[in-house]
């Protein structure tokens, strides 16, 4: 089920949550809004699901309008970040629900429920749990059935709001994983919010990155991680390091330091930013023009990368650098070294990009 968002805007009084949002999603892909509260993702999500009426524009599925049709005829599964089972059923009644108060035309024997429900158990392997009540599982196991229950009306679309916000981190992997499977394995074209960057890289196909009504960029985990198309994604998207200075015919200089920015070889005395990861730093003991000194205020190894906390002498400005562990090693490296911090893969960004 293909899915297309145009010319979407809604507002709750002079408050406006979404801005002329466009985009398509192709069947079977999993897609996730990701941004900060208040960005617009919940609600755009809501309209989709027919939950929430739009102001302006229209919610087409394989290019059928479906702006008008009631929540019931869109054939859309939700599940909501609390899960909103139902405490008084069981596991098996909660994951069935849907499929008993079907009108009597279309819906199943209780032999077929029955075989549905015992399929979805299988599937998210909740079988001994079937007699349950939801207060006797955990949030990791309520989850699942919620996300089974979505499953049992068979939806075209699958939609997903915050659907591991309220779990623990090994939790939240360990679903994540499992969603991953599952949706690879059922084909169903699925919509998640988030506000956790890792678990939007780690699961969707593509990201919307969201922020205040609007879309700031839309693109696979690796596009909008690695090619940020403003200041926005790449503070929203994992920790940075700025450089900051002034734009002089393709140079970005600040006192001694220079780098590269040959995009802006038309830019005389202009303010500009340097955007680089801290993975995209390396550390050198000798001096160049296009790296800064400073000196190592901590270390701190984590796995087999060691992450460096620096201050540099010039402005007194915090830095950050990862690296491989073998390489922090082969470098004798240790808190309160004066070393040499060079930018690799800068990324710069002038005035105007801070207001796209």
């Amino acid at each position: 089920m293909s899915i297309q968002i145009n010319n979407i805007s809604k507002s709750f009084g002079a408050f406006k949550a979404l801005d002329n949002i466009n985009f398509d999603i192709k069947t079977g892909e999993l897609v996730a809004l990701l941004g900060p509260s208040g960005s617009g993702k919940t609600s755009l999500l809501r309209i989709i699901a027919g939950l929430e009426a739009a102001n302006q524009g229209a919610i087409l599925f394989e290019e059928e309008d479906m702006t008008h049709i009631h929540t019931k005829e869109r054939k859309v599964g939700f599940v909501f970040q609390h899960y909103a089972l139902f405490r008084h059923m069981t596991v098996f009644e909660n994951i069935a629900y849907g499929l008993r108060v079907r009108p009597r035309k279309t819906r199943p024997s209780k032999q077929e429920i029955a075989e549905k429900v015992w399929e979805l158990l299988k599937l998210v392997k909740l079988e001994a749990f079937a007699n349950r009540y939801p207060s006797h599982l955990s949030g990791g196991q309520r989850q699942r059935v919620a996300l089974a229950r979505a499953l049992a009306v068979e939806p075209k679309v699958l939609l997903l709001d915050e659907p591991f916000g309220a779990l623990d981190a090994k939790v939240r992997k360990d679903l994540r994983r499992w969603l991953r499977r599952l949706h690879d394995d059922y084909e169903i074209t699925s919509i998640f919010v988030t506000h956790d960057q890792e678990e939007a890289l780690d699961v969707a196909d593509r990201i919307v990155v969201m922020n205040e009504g609007r879309i700031e960029q839309i693109g696979t985990p690796e596009e909008v991680y690695e090619k940020p198309n403003s200041p926005f994604v790449y503070h929203f998207l994992g920790n940075v390091n700025l450089f900051k200075g002034r734009l002089d015919k393709g140079k970005l200089r600040h006192g001694n330091f220079e780098v590269d920015a040959p995009e802006f070889l038309e830019k005389e005395d202009t303010e500009a930013v340097g955007f680089v990861r801290p993975h995209d730093i390396s550390i050198e003991r000798v001096p160049s023009r296009d790296a800064v000194s400073a000196k190592i205020s901590h270390v701190h190894l984590v796995g087999a990368v060691a992450q460096l906390e620096l201050v540099r002498h010039d402005t007194g400005e915090f830095l950050e650098a990862e690296l491989m562990k073998e390489h922090f090693r082969s470098l004798h490296l240790k808190t309160g070294d004066e070393v040499y911090v060079k930018p690799k893969h800068l990324r710069v960004f002038i005035p105007e990009d801070y207001s796209i």
